[in-house]
């Protein structure tokens, strides 16, 4: 025999072959032909394309790494200047002051209460 669970009752209910192998009203996968794809077809061929291509704006890949490529000593993340000292240095003061906080927390949970 075959059960399955009926959401009305909320037990397991005596049920045919078919509905215990197919719950709760739902029904088979039946296979769909999907639908075509949006990048399949080019817009455009490569030969009608303008020889000129515009971009946003200017490559800058090169200037950043001559940048942080340049054998300064500096660390990367300092390479840009005060910027990055005041983000690392930010970061740094937020991380210490949470560990310092989770430590402070960590204490008086471990403290029992007193009784009054």
């Amino acid at each position: 025999m075959y059960y399955k669970f009926s959401s009305f009752t909320q037990r397991l209910v005596g049920a045919g072959a078919s509905s215990a192998y197919i719950p709760q009203g739902l029904k088979p996968v039946v296979a769909v032909e999907s639908a075509p794809l949006v990048f399949a077809t080019p817009t455009k061929l490569a030969s009608d394309a303008s020889p000129a291509v515009e971009y946003m704006g200017k490559n800058k890949v090169p200037e950043l790494q001559k940048l942080f490529q340049k054998p300064d000593g500096l660390p990367v993340h300092l390479k840009r200047g005060v910027p990055d000292k005041l983000l690392y240095r930010t970061t740094m003061a937020l991380t210490i002051g949470g560990t310092i906080y989770c430590l402070i927390a960590l204490y008086m949970a471990a403290q029992p209460q007193r009784q009054k």
